[in-house]
């Protein structure tokens, strides 16, 4: 009885390992426990920050700032891939329904801890809630791939939304990589993906280009202390 207890966990274990790597990414933990995980550090940090006198504040900001880019670009992304896009879909679990662009966005910054209003935001133009992000904006009209790939290798390490004529993602660098991750609706199956961006996507073929550049110091500042952003 007890060997074939074993066996049958021992099976399950190598039967999720091999679900997970069909998309070459091996999951540390579920979703909801990524969650709590992120708010528990979100807890620890923010007690730290009101303990900080005036010239801690700064580096606590800082070191969020990486935890931050870190783990939506790995923990949160990874969780995401192959989520099936629609254009009504607002799951807030992945693999487990459907979701649309703008969802991706405000659902993967929800559930990292920001307090923003995620089905409102979701619902307008993604030019109207990148401004209430960042003050950091460029806008490129009729521009081609390759210019807007300059403006991103001329810039620093870090996470960007991006909105589109008819859609909006996350474009991330790191070094020299640079990726478009977004639900795709060019394949609504595959749905969340990471590709290059001059690649067969809507933001290589978008007329119109609008970049904000997230996780500024004063974003971070609102999620160490939980505070609710404005419609």
């Amino acid at each position: 009885m007890k060997f074939s207890l074993i066996l049958f966990v021992s099976l399950l274990l190598i039967s999720c390992q091999v679900q997970s790597a069909e998309s070459g990414i091996v999951l540390k933990e579920t979703y909801p426990e990524l969650i709590a995980q992120v708010k528990k550090k979100q807890t620890e940090i923010k007690a730290a920050y009101q303990k900080a006198d005036s010239t801690k504040r700064d580096s606590i900001i800082e070191a969020a700032q990486d935890y931050l880019l870190t783990t939506i670009t790995t923990d949160f992304f990874n969780h995401w891939y192959g989520t099936e896009w629609d254009f009504n879909g607002t799951t807030r679990t992945p693999h487990e329904g459907k979701i649309a662009c703008g969802y991706f966005i405000t659902t993967v910054l929800t559930d990292a801890g920001f307090k923003i209003p995620r089905v409102y935001w979701a619902q307008q133009a993604s030019e109207y809630y990148i401004k209430r992000m960042t003050t950091d904006i460029k806008r490129y009209s009729g521009a081609s791939i390759e210019k807007v790939k300059t403006y991103f290798q001329e810039r620093e390490d870090g996470l960007y939304v991006v909105g589109l004529d008819s859609h909006v993602g996350f474009v991330y660098k790191r070094g020299k990589k640079l990726q478009f991750v977004h639900a795709s609706y060019y394949n609504p199956k595959e749905g969340v993906k990471s590709e290059n961006l001059d690649s067969k996507n809507p933001l290589s073929a978008s007329e119109y280009r609008v970049i904000g550049r997230i996780l500024d110091k004063e974003m971070v500042r609102k999620w160490i202390l939980e505070e609710e952003w404005e419609k």
